[in-house]
């Protein structure tokens, strides 16, 4: 049964915006803000290199030490498929290098992996990274296309701004 009504009364309340009552935390400095409000595309991302999955592993890892790079992202078409790290060698490739040589990258590389968004920040990111224990973490666009990567030395490199300038 509907309320009644009384002559020009409404008996529906005014909405009031919770949000409006709500005052964003100060941070204490530098660091603590630009952690909260950067985007995680302030940390440097570029430049990543990508492989497709066919990849020979042997191929990967000369691209990894030409490069000097930790980690290769894996893609199909523009789609992040795959992350293989230099973890992922020293673990599933040293122990039988002869026999994993040849093989393609998809069958040891860890598939899946845990992504952050550019509208995602720095602070999400590198939680991400220490609560997962992730040393690599790709970076994707809002479609899901990857535009990066970041991983320990671009992480250093973002934070000693900070410490440098206190």
């Amino acid at each position: 049964m509907r309320p009644k009504r009384h002559d020009g009364e409404s008996d529906l309340k005014e909405f009031e915006d919770p949000l409006k009552k709500y005052d964003k935390p100060t941070s204490g400095d530098a660091l603590e803000r630009a952690l909260e409000e950067d985007a995680v595309t302030e940390i440097q991302h570029k430049p990543f290199k990508a492989v497709p999955p066919e990849t020979s592993v042997e191929a990967v890892m000369k691209l990894m030490v030409d490069l000097d790079i930790a980690c290769i992202l894996v893609t199909q078409g523009d789609r992040l498929v795959g992350v293989f790290s230099e973890r992922d060698v020293l673990t599933k490739v040293v122990p039988d290098f002869e026999q994993m040589k040849r093989e393609p990258i998809r069958r040891l590389m860890t598939g899946a992996p845990v992504v952050v968004h550019v509208t995602d920040t720095a602070a999400k990111a590198l939680n991400i990274m220490a609560t997962g224990s992730f040393r690599h973490v790709p970076i994707l666009d809002v479609d899901d296309h990857v535009v990066g990567v970041i991983g320990p030395r671009r992480v250093t490199a973002y934070l000693q701004k900070y410490l440098e300038a206190e």
